[in-house]
């Protein structure tokens, strides 16, 4: 009987790892996708309308000179300046982790901003990226930090 009771949590435990693991790829896969529909959004409706759409209502955004640009409203504001008009941005996330409890992400990678002056000419501007993504009630994932 305690051999059987053993093999039945061994099987129950296998079930539950695999689930487990299988859930946080799919969570993964769900942050990848934010990215991407994020990034997107920036290329079809403009950089304004994406990191306000992307936004939780408590983002922050770091910019120029380590200035913090706070709330979603303020960061529509910042973006809505003539300068992000006549630009565009393109990334690409090369790691994502989710936190165990599933509620919290971050993600790395490239970006290029590009940028044309009075006279159309383009500059593109190359770093690196970091974000903090946070689960919604919804499901939907909105980053808290840029």
């Amino acid at each position: 009987m305690k051999k059987i009771f053993l093999l039945f949590l061994v099987v129950i435990c296998m079930t539950s790892c695999e689930t487990k693991i299988k859930s946080k790829l799919e969570l993964e896969a769900e942050v990848y996708k934010a990215e991407d529909d994020f990034k997107n959004l920036s290329q079809t409706k403009g950089i304004s309308a994406a990191f306000y759409s992307f936004a939780d209502d408590n983002a922050v955004i770091k910019r120029e000179n380590d200035t913090l640009i706070r709330g979603k409203e303020n960061i529509k504001k910042y973006y809505s300046n003539l300068k992000f008009k006549k630009a565009s941005v393109t990334w690409k996330p090369d790691f994502v982790e989710v936190s165990k409890d599933g509620e919290m992400a971050f993600t790395y990678g490239k970006y290029i901003w590009t940028v044309k002056d009075s006279l159309e000419n383009k500059k593109d501007f190359k770093g690196i990226f970091h974000t903090v993504w946070k689960k919604q009630k919804d499901g939907s994932w909105k980053y808290v930090w840029d």
